[in-house]
């Protein structure tokens, strides 16, 4: 299923949201350093809360080792940007790729862009700016499971007279 990827991301709050959000879908999140926040329990817990254990994260120490991962295992680089020309419910997502998030502050560097296989955005109401970057996770992360078959399973209610 799709990962998200964090690009050095400047909120801990943001980031323990993101995790918490993986970790309910069974997603990965990859963080690329350096983080504007030191990466510890104590910086996520608040937004992350005990979803912090269940959740998936790959730290890559900068934007180069993050790539040349990335191009060992041949996987799409899909970012999520304001910027972007093409609405995330127009683009047709794949198992593999790789959803891209850029700092909250200032989104990811130009040639980081210009590496990005595809660069989605999130339709929005004129003259608004930008979502929270938890928010933009959220809603293209939803489209790409639901494009993929990707999301869990949902519980089976109980057969009908046993026990709940």
């Amino acid at each position: 299923m799709p990962d998200l990827v964090l690009f050095q991301p400047d909120i801990p709050q943001n980031t323990g949201t993101i995790l918490r959000l993986g970790a309910c879908l069974g997603v990965t999140v990859h963080v690329i350093e350096p983080a504007g926040f030191p990466l510890s329990d104590h910086a996520l817990r608040r937004a992350g809360m005990d979803y912090l254990e269940r959740a998936a994260m790959v730290r890559h120490v900068d934007f180069p080792a993050f790539e040349a991962w990335r191009r060992e295992q041949g996987r799409r680089l899909v970012l999520l940007t304001t910027s972007g020309a093409v609405s995330h419910l127009d683009h047709a997502f794949a198992a593999t790729d790789l959803l891209m998030l850029g700092r909250e502050s200032s989104g990811v560097p130009q040639d980081v862009h210009a590496l990005a296989d595809a660069r989605v955005t999130v339709p929005m109401v004129a003259g608004m700016r930008s979502l929270n970057v938890a928010v933009t996770a959220a809603i293209v992360l939803g489209e790409a499971l639901r494009q993929t078959s990707g999301f869990p399973s949902a519980p089976q209610p109980p057969a009908a007279g046993s026990p709940a």
